[in-house]
């Protein structure tokens, strides 16, 4: 992997129900919440440029784009013919004026019934007047079916060297907000602020971006430690 650079953010997540059953897909799109102190992002050569990852044991996926981070997009419709998936991200017209940042935001969806995660996946991406082509390797080692029902457990993705997609689900009104991380070669501690706040009662997707920095194996499975907040868990982070 290339040597990677800090980056943390929570963003906002929603989850459009194409060939899903019983999941919470009439949830509109999470807040986001802003970086931690000691976090910084980098920008892509190419802002149109958009990136892909696997989430879910291969029953969803998100999709990484570049803008303000106070006005996430959310996936608005997904088809599919084969492997190739066309997916439509919108901003909510009723959002926010959006702040003049340019940071990474992850819009989660749900693959349609007949894609197979196992094999390699392109997606027709389209937000504003951009389109982009995105290529997402296929894992012989999910065995999520799309289609069918989440099971609501956390997940984790890389969509690049560097960053990751941590997908957990609870309260579209309290995303998680990270507070540091401690990486090491093979996996990585992230620690979430535990806050009193008050939170709706939905059963929400929330999408977490993760960088690194330091020494990554590239050659080694990759295990995330979530730590505070309720959210403790150990997720190994999917390949794609």
């Amino acid at each position: 992997m290339k040597n990677p650079t800090r980056l943390v953010l929570s963003a906002a997540a929603a989850l459009i129900v194409t060939g899903c059953t019983a999941s919470p897909g009439e949830q509109g799109p999470t807040s986001s919440a802003e970086p931690d102190d000691t976090g910084s992002t980098s920008t892509p050569a190419d802002g149109d440029d958009f990136e892909a990852a696997w989430l879910d044991d291969g029953r969803m996926f998100a999709i990484v784009t570049w803008g303000s981070s106070t006005c996430i997009p959310f996936v608005d419709e997904v088809s599919a013919e084969g492997q190739n998936v066309t997916v439509a991200l919108t901003l909510s017209s009723d959002q926010q004026a959006c702040t003049a940042d340019f940071a990474p935001r992850a819009s989660v969806g749900a693959l349609p019934e007949g894609v197979d995660p196992t094999k390699d996946v392109e997606f027709l991406v389209t937000l504003d007047e951009i389109t982009d082509d995105v290529d997402l390797d296929g894992n012989p080692a999910l065995t999520g079916v799309p289609g069918e029902a989440t099971d609501y457990e956390p997940s984790a993705g890389w969509f690049d060297d560097a960053g990751i997609v941590l997908l957990t689900w609870g309260s579209s009104g309290c995303p998680p907000v990270v507070e540091s991380i401690d990486t090491q070669a093979t996996g990585a501690t992230v620690n979430f602020k535990t806050e009193d706040r008050a939170c709706t009662m939905d059963m929400a997707p929330r999408a977490t971006l993760i960088g690194l920095e330091g020494e990554v194996d590239d050659d080694a499975d990759y295990t995330l430690t979530l730590v505070g907040d309720d959210l403790d868990a150990t997720v190994d982070v999917l390949r794609g």
